[in-house]
């Protein structure tokens, strides 16, 4: 059986009398990736921010690696292994595609007592650091691009950009909040490349509305509406239940 990364379990968390995440448990497994599906407002985002220590939950548990995430900021929990990217694109626009990796390479070294020359040194001369960046950067499909200013770069390169500088922290488990969105064709072709390519080291969870994506890539689907899972199971369980159908999937993925 694939290795168990990150567990939730029972995660609800409520603003006030509105419960976005309501009694959700999720496993994620290295060489799996796990999609969450579901209409806008069924609590997805939220989910995937209760994970990475974004938002604290009002109750549940998660664990990391064999660790418990609770009380723990979203620097410390990315620190313990667990990487994310976002809806809107964040990454240093005026900076490089080699510039953006290799800072969040960087955020990964590990200093000593703090000396001040350190500060005068170069940053080519981290070996370790310029490794990673090398091997994220060419992960991600972006070994013609490593000198180009990201700004310049097509969305879906920025996206493919945002995943390299995730894959240089060297995350055991990857959230990724809708990396096809807004993309055409082909774009769209290259990312689910990417993600097939970097699944056998990683437990994914995709949260992501292209349904064509989401049954190429997915192992195993949990389908979430106003915040509560109506339905968990491998891809074919849930295109063929009829709740699932009627509130979300439609006719055209029976």
């Amino acid at each position: 059986m694939n290795e168990l990364l990150l567990s939730a379990r029972n995660l609800t968390k409520r603003f006030g009398g509105l419960a976005a995440v309501n009694d959700v448990s999720v496993d994620l497994h290295r060489d799996r990736i796990h999609a969450v599906i579901g209409p806008n407002g069924a609590g997805k985002s939220t989910l995937t921010n209760l994970l990475s220590g974004d938002l604290p939950p009002s109750s549940g548990r998660i664990t990391l690696n064999g660790n418990e995430t609770a009380g723990k900021s979203p620097e410390r929990i990315s620190r313990m292994g667990l990487g994310r990217s976002y809806q809107k694109t964040n990454i240093f626009l005026p900076f490089t595609v080699w510039d953006n990796v290799r800072l969040a390479a960087q955020s990964r070294e590990r200093h000593g007592p703090w000396n001040p020359l350190r500060w005068l040194s170069s940053a080519s001369a981290m070996t370790a650091v310029n490794r990673r960046c090398e091997r994220a950067i060419e992960l991600a499909g972006l070994k013609a691009r490593t000198h180009t200013v990201a700004g310049t770069t097509s969305h879906g390169e920025q996206r493919q950009l945002e995943i390299a500088m995730t894959l240089a922290t060297e995350p055991t488990v990857l959230l990724l909040d809708e990396p096809l969105a807004g993309m055409g064709h082909a774009e769209a072709e290259r990312m689910v490349e990417l993600l097939l390519r970097i699944k056998k080291d990683h437990a994914m969870m995709l949260v992501e509305h292209d349904m064509d994506a989401v049954f190429t890539l997915a192992d195993r689907l949990t389908v979430m509406v106003n915040g509560q899972v109506i339905a968990s199971g491998t891809p074919a369980e849930v295109r063929s239940d009829a709740g699932v159908q009627a509130a979300y999937l439609g006719e055209e993925h029976a």
